[in-house]
C-alpha cells in the first residue's frame, strides 16, 4: 500500500476510535439484563479477533469495517430483542445506532470528500516518487496525460497545475509546461519558486532566451524574494545575454553571497565573476547560459561532457534533440534530474543537479548510486524510439564530477 493511502486509513481509524469508544465502552448501570451484557461481552471478544486479524494482515481495513459493522448490527438486533423489564436499557439504544451510523458514513464520507477536494493525480504520480513499484516511461507518460486531464474538471488546483508543468519540463514538453505554469501562477502569484520555474520554461520555448516575458517574470520573482537564488542565477544570465557585464556581475555577486564557500556552485559563480571582470563579457553569455539556471542550486552535482562517436555523427542533424538525465540504479525508472539540449550544441558540458527533478520527493541527492545517460531523439519525444541514439555511464555517486558519455548506441 502506499505509503499516502496508509496514513490515509491510519488517520480514518484513529478517528473511529476517537468517536466510538465513549459510546461502545460506556458501561451499563446494573440493572441491564444480563443477556444484554452477554451480547456486549462476546460483540467485545469477536472485534478483538477481527482487530488481531486486522494488524496481522489477514483482512484490509475495509474487510474489518464490514466485519465491525456487521457485529455492531447483530448486537444491536440482540439488545432490541432481548426482554427489557427496566427502564434504563432503551437509554444505550440511542448510543449503539450512533456508533453504527458513524462507523458506515465516516469512511463513505471521507472517500466522497476527497474525490471532490482531493488530487488523486496528484497521489498516484507521489507514489511513484516513493519508489513503491518501478515504473517505466510510459507509465510516467499515462500518469502525467491522467492529471492533466483531472485539472481540466478542476482547474483551480493550483499544486496540480504546478506539479503538471513541472512534469512536463522534466518531459521536455516546454509549451505544455509553459501553459501549466500559466495557470499556476496565475492561481500562486506570490509565489518566487513558481515565477523562477516558470521563466526558464518559457526561455525554452524562446530557444534558450529570457529576453521579455521572462526578464519580467525573474523580475517579479526577486520582488517576492530577493534571496531567490534561481532567480538571481536567471537575472545574471539575462543581463549577459544583453550584453550587460557589470548588471550580470552585480547579480552574479548577491548569489555568490548565498552559497556555502568552496562548494561546486560558489566555484561555478565566482569563476564566472571572474572572466566578466577580465572583460570576456560577451562570449560568456553564450557559453555560460545553461549552466546558470543550475547555478543556484546547493544539493548533490554530477558533471561532465556528452560527446557523439564519429561512426553515428552522419546519422544526425542539428535539429534532433539530446536528452541527459540521471535515473536511480535501484528502485523507480523515473528520472531524477533531466537537462535537454540542442544535438547541434554536442559535444555538451552538462550539469545535472536536484532543481532538474520531475516530481517532488525524486532528488538526484536522495540516491545512493545513479546511471547517467544521453539520449539523442528524432522526434523531440522523451520517451525512447526506434532507431534513437544513445550512450550511459557507468553507476556512479551523486556528486561525481567530470564524467564522459559518448553516444555510440542505436535503440533496437
Amino acid at each position: 500500500m502506499p505509503l499516502f493511502w496508509f496514513l490515509a486509513a491510519a488517520l480514518l481509524l484513529g478517528v473511529l476510535s476517537v468517536l466510538l469508544w465513549p459510546l461502545l465502552s460506556t458501561r451499563r448501570s446494573a440493572t441491564v439484563p444480563d443477556a444484554d451484557s452477554a451480547a456486549i461481552a462476546v460483540f467485545r471478544d469477536q472485534k478483538r479477533a477481527v482487530d488481531a486479524d486486522f494488524e496481522s494482515g489477514a483482512i484490509t481495513g475495509v474487510e474489518r469495517d464490514v466485519a465491525l459493522a456487521d457485529l455492531a448490527q447483530r448486537v444491536a438486533e440482540e439488545i432490541g430483542a432481548s426482554p427489557s423489564p427496566r427502564a434504563t436499557v432503551p437509554l444505550l439504544r440511542p448510543a449503539w445506532l450512533l456508533a453504527i451510523g458513524l462507523l458506515l458514513s465516516i469512511p463513505v464520507l471521507a472517500v466522497v470528500l476527497y474525490r471532490h477536494l482531493g488530487d488523486p493525480g496528484a497521489a498516484a504520480i507521489t507514489a511513484a516518487a516513493e519508489g513503491a513499484h518501478e515504473l517505466t516511461e510510459q507509465q510516467v507518460d499515462a500518469m502525467v496525460a491522467a492529471l492533466a486531464q483531472r485539472l481540466e474538471q478542476r482547474p483551480q488546483d493550483a499544486e496540480g497545475w504546478a506539479l503538471l508543468a513541472r512534469s512536463n519540463y522534466a518531459l521536455g514538453r516546454f509549451s505544455a509546461a509553459t501553459d501549466a505554469y500559466a495557470k499556476a501562477s496565475a492561481l500562486m502569484q506570490d509565489n518566487a519558486d513558481l515565477l523562477a520555474d516558470y521563466a526558464d520554461a518559457l526561455a525554452m520555448t524562446q530557444g534558450r532566451q529570457l529576453a521579455g516575458k521572462p526578464v519580467a517574470l525573474i523580475e517579479r520573482a526577486l520582488a517576492v524574494d530577493p534571496r531567490h537564488q534561481k532567480a538571481l542565477a536567471l537575472a545574471a544570465t539575462a543581463a549577459m545575454e544583453a550584453r550587460e557585464p557589470g548588471k550580470s556581475i552585480a547579480y552574479w555577486r548577491r548569489l555568490a553571497a548565498l552559497l556555502p564557500p568552496g562548494s561546486t556552485e560558489w566555484r561555478q559563480v565566482t569563476g564566472v565573476i571572474a572572466r566578466l571582470d577580465g572583460g570576456a563579457g560577451a562570449p560568456v553569455a553564450t557559453q555560460e547560459s545553461e549552466q546558470s539556471r543550475d547555478a543556484a542550486s546547493t544539493a548533490g552535482t554530477i558533471s561532465g561532457r556528452v560527446e557523439l562517436s564519429p561512426a553515428l555523427a552522419a546519422k544526425i542533424t542539428p535539429t534532433d534533440t539530446v536528452f541527459i538525465f540521471a535515473r536511480a540504479v535501484t528502485g523507480p525508472r523515473m528520472p531524477l534530474a533531466v537537462l535537454r539540449v540542442p544535438a547541434g550544441d554536442l559535444p555538451k558540458d552538462f550539469i545535472l543537479d536536484d532543481a532538474m527533478g520531475m516530481a517532488a520527493g525524486m532528488k538526484l541527492s536522495s540516491a545512493s548510486e545513479v546511471v547517467v545517460e544521453a539520449r539523442l531523439s528524432r522526434t523531440g519525444d522523451a520517451l525512447p524510439q526506434r532507431g534513437d541514439l544513445f550512450g550511459r555511464s557507468a553507476p556512479i555517486k551523486p556528486g561525481a564530477n567530470g564524467l564522459r558519455i559518448t553516444i555510440d548506441q542505436v535503440v533496437p
